[in-house]
C-alpha cells in the first residue's frame, strides 16, 4: 500500500543520457530486470556509497572506478544483490563491466554496476550478458520510466521525479529514478538512487552538490532502520545542455542547479517511505530547539525506529508517551524534559500534547486520535536548547511488512 504518491508520467528527457531495459531473469522470469544507461563522452559523476562494512561488491567497483573518472555507462540489476559473496561477486561484478564495455564500445573501468535483491547470493553473470544487447537495442532519451521499473524489488510503485528550469537562456532538464521500500535507513543515501541534468558543472561542484542532495534527502529517511549493504545514489552532470559550465559555489546559477536538484531527490527519498514496506501512513517528524542539527536528527530517528512508536501509529493509537520515552532515550545526556514540547498534527493544524515534562493541560486524547487517523501525520517537537532543527520522513509498522520480509525469498 502506498501513501499517496503516483509515479510521475512526464518525465523530461535528459540530454546525453539514454537508458534501456530488458528481462535478463536473474532471479525471477518474465520481468525487466536489467538496466543500461549510456552516458555522452565528457560526462561528469559523482556518487556517494553505503557505510555498511558488508558492502555489495558493485559498490567497491563503483569506488574504484569513480575515482579513474571518464565514465561512459551504468548498468544496474535487480533481484541478486551480489553482497556477501567475496571473490566470486567482486569477479561477476568486474564480468558485468566488461560485458557492458564490450557492448558500448568503451574500456570496462568507465562502466559502473549496481546490484540489489537478496544478500549472499551469486550474480549470474551468464543471464546478465545474454540480455545486455536487449538492453543496447532498447536504448533511448525518454525510457526513464521503464528504467524506474526494471530497478525495483520489492517496491510496489515506480518512483520518479522531474525538474526544468532555464540558465542563461538555455533550457535545463533534471530527472531522477530511485528504488527502496525495505531495509531502509540510509547512511549516505539511498538504496538504489541516480539523478541526472544536462546541465554544464565542474567535477568539484558536483561532489559537493550530491553530497549535500543526499544529506538534505535520502539521509533524512527510515523505513525499518536497516542500512542496506548496496546504497548508492549517483548524480550525473552530461552538459549537453550548452550552458556555461558552473564553477562557483556562490553564484545564483549554482543555486538554481543545487534548488532543483535536491528538490528531485527530496521528491524520490519520501517517495521511498510513502511505498515503505507495508505503510499505510506517512509520518514527518521535525526536531527543533537544538543544540546542533546532530541531536535533532538523533531525537528524530530514536522516533521513527521505535516499534512502539510505529505500531501506535498504524493503529492510530494515541499512545503519546511513547513518543516521549523515545526522545528521553536518544542519548542527550544533559536534555531538561521540562523543557521539551511535542506536538502532532496533520495539515496546519497541530495538538499540543505535551510540555514542562508531563501531558499539556489542555490535551484532550481524541484530538490527537483525529489526527493519528490521518494518512500524513506531523510530529513536531521543540527541544528548548538551541536554534538547530532537522527532520526525518518515516512510515508506520504493520502486519504486511513482517508478510513481505518473511516471504521475500519466495
Amino acid at each position: 500500500m502506498t501513501v499517496n504518491y503516483a509515479t510521475p508520467t512526464d518525465l523530461s528527457a535528459v540530454a546525453g543520457l539514454r537508458l534501456g531495459t530488458a528481462c535478463a531473469g536473474i532471479r525471477k522470469p518474465g520481468r525487466r530486470d536489467l538496466t543500461l544507461i549510456e552516458l555522452a563522452a565528457d560526462s561528469r559523476v559523482a556518487g556517494v556509497f553505503t557505510k555498511n562494512r558488508y558492502c555489495a561488491a558493485p559498490v567497491l567497483v563503483c569506488r574504484e572506478h569513480l575515482a579513474a573518472g571518464a565514465i561512459r555507462a551504468l548498468v544496474i540489476n535487480t533481484g541478486v544483490a551480489n553482497a556477501g559473496t567475496g571473490e566470486a561477486g567482486m569477479a561477476a561484478a568486474r564480468a558485468t563491466c566488461t560485458a557492458v564495455a564490450a557492448e558500448l564500445g568503451c574500456d570496462a573501468r568507465q562502466v559502473l554496476p549496481f546490484s540489489t535483491g537478496v544478500i549472499m547470493e551469486e550474480l549470474p553473470v551468464e543471464r546478465f550478458v545474454a540480455a545486455l544487447p536487449l538492453c543496447r537495442d532498447d536504448l533511448a532519451a525518454d525510457n526513464w520510466s521503464a528504467a524506474a521499473q526494471a530497478i525495483m524489488t520489492t517496491d510496489t510503485v515506480a518512483k520518479a521525479a522531474t525538474r526544468q528550469f532555464t540558465l542563461g537562456g538555455k533550457k535545463i532538464a533534471v530527472t531522477g529514478i530511485a528504488k527502496g521500500a525495505g531495509m531502509i535507513r540510509p547512511n549516505m543515501a539511498t538504496m538504489l538512487g541516480f539523478v541526472a541534468t544536462d546541465a554544464a558543472v565542474s567535477q568539484a561542484l558536483l561532489e559537493r552538490l550530491v553530497k549535500d542532495a543526499a544529506d538534505a534527502s535520502f539521509n533524512c529517511i527510515t523505513v525499518d532502520g536497516d542500512t542496506s549493504t548496496n546504497d548508492s545514489f549517483l548524480l550525473i552532470a552530461s552538459g549537453a545542455a550548452g550552458n556555461a559550465a558552473i564553477d562557483d559555489a556562490a553564484s545564483t546559477d549554482y543555486a538554481a542547479l543545487a534548488e532543483a536538484v535536491t528538490a528531485v531527490a527530496g521528491e524520490l527519498a519520501q517517495a521511498i517511505v510513502r511505498d515503505g514496506e507495508g505503510a499505510s501512513k506517512f509520518i514527518a517528524i521535525e526536531v527543533g530547539g537544538g543544540a546542533s542539527a546532530e541531536e535533532c536528527k538523533r531525537v528524530g530517528y530514536a522516533i521513527a525506529h521505535s516499534p512502539l512508536v510505529k505500531t501506535a501509529f498504524f493503529a492510530s493509537d494515541p499512545n503519546l508517551g511513547r513518543i516521549l520515552a523515545a526522545i528521553g532515550n536518544a542519548g542527550i545526556g544533559d536534555l531538561d524534559v521540562d523543557c521539551v514540547r511535542l506536538w502532532l498534527g496533520n495539515g496546519g493544524t497541530e495538538v499540543l500534547v505535551a510540555e514542562n515534562g508531563g501531558r499539556a493541560s489542555g490535551y484532550v486524547e481524541a484530538q490527537a486520535a483525529a489526527v493519528m487517523a490521518q494518512a500524513e501525520i506531523d510530529v513536531r517537537i521543540d527541544l528548548g536548547r538551541g536554534p538547530a532543527r532537522a527532520r526525518v520522513w518515516t512510515c508506520d509498522l504493520s502486519y504486511d511488512y513482517v508478510k513481505i520480509n518473511a516471504d521475500y525469498r519466495s
